[in-house]
């Protein structure tokens, strides 16, 4: 089951997938319609949701007639982690970072599953990082390590695509990260209840089909409920806020010889117990 964004013909709205049927959220008895307001109004109004659409007596659409969209196409706030992987750090020969090195996208950023990355004209070195991202549930301020994964709403799945000549040509991230269209982030999000353990999930990026990267979430330095609890001692993460938890090693920029992605390339980053994302790359704009 995951919440999604989704177009069936008559603009975004929001709703719940469960094997192949999408029902809309207006439907499933909420008004609202974006996903983050359901976020919003607390776990017992997502599990209300959750638990109509298991009874399979509403109106759906097949998911395969629908564009989906991000999950969550306006958050507060996109905090991504840099180097959080050793066989990351080793591979770009970095130090160890001692904190969660953090770094911002935006809005912006985000398509959806199966949207096109669009290579803007000022870059030449695009590469990928698969990645699990947590999607936030409830106000997070000064949370403990032990109660973090209480805070989490879901995962989804993201790609922290990059413009790796920008992001070299200063010591700040953004602009090599938080591009247009360099978040391709769903098919949308699982319940926490359903990923028991965020650490014990496998992840694999395939660029047109061969194998960039396999790991397994378990080998993060920093895991996603120590990640909480470091970012909300110095920012109030709030209801549909995302947190992309870095990635593991295999990124283009890293082999020998270096490999970067151009236009029609088809980039997939799958997670087990998720789902996958794949997304066409399109560019440069001239």
């Amino acid at each position: 089951m995951r919440l999604v964004t989704y177009d069936a013909g008559d603009g975004w709205i929001a709703g719940v997938e469960l094997d192949g049927e999408v029902a809309a959220l207006r439907d499933l008895g909420y008004p609202q319609r974006t996903v983050k307001e359901l976020l919003a109004d607390g776990p017992e109004a997502v599990a209300a949701v959750l638990s109509k659409a298991l009874e399979h007596n509403v109106s759906t659409v097949s998911a395969g007639t629908v564009r989906l969209g991000p999950p969550i196409p306006d958050p507060d706030k996109i905090i991504c982690l840099g180097l959080n992987y050793p066989t990351h750090v080793a591979e770009t020969k970095r130090d160890v970072p001692s904190i969660p090195m953090l770094f911002p996208k935006f809005r912006t950023s985000l398509v959806g599953p199966h949207d096109d990355i669009v290579i803007p004209r000022i870059t030449e070195k695009v590469d990928w990082e698969g990645e699990l991202a947590v999607v936030i549930g409830r106000v997070a301020h000064r949370v403990s390590e032990r109660d973090a994964l209480q805070y989490v709403a879901g995962y989804t799945v993201t790609n922290d695509v990059t413009a790796r000549d920008l992001q070299r040509a200063t010591s700040q991230f953004t602009a090599g990260k938080a591009i247009d269209t360099f978040a391709p982030m769903g098919p949308g999000i699982v319940p926490a209840s359903e990923i028991p353990d965020p650490q014990a999930l496998t992840l694999t990026t395939r660029l047109n089909g061969e194998v960039m990267q396999h790991d397994t979430t378990g080998a993060m330095l920093f895991s996603v409920a120590a990640t909480i609890a470091f970012i909300s001692e110095i920012i109030t993460l709030v209801p549909g806020d995302i947190i992309a938890t870095g990635t593991p090693s295999g990124v283009g920029a890293a082999r020998d010889p270096q490999v970067f992605m151009s236009a029609g390339d088809v980039i997939e980053v799958e997670i087990e117990g998720i789902g996958a994302i794949k997304n066409t790359v399109t560019g440069p704009l001239r």
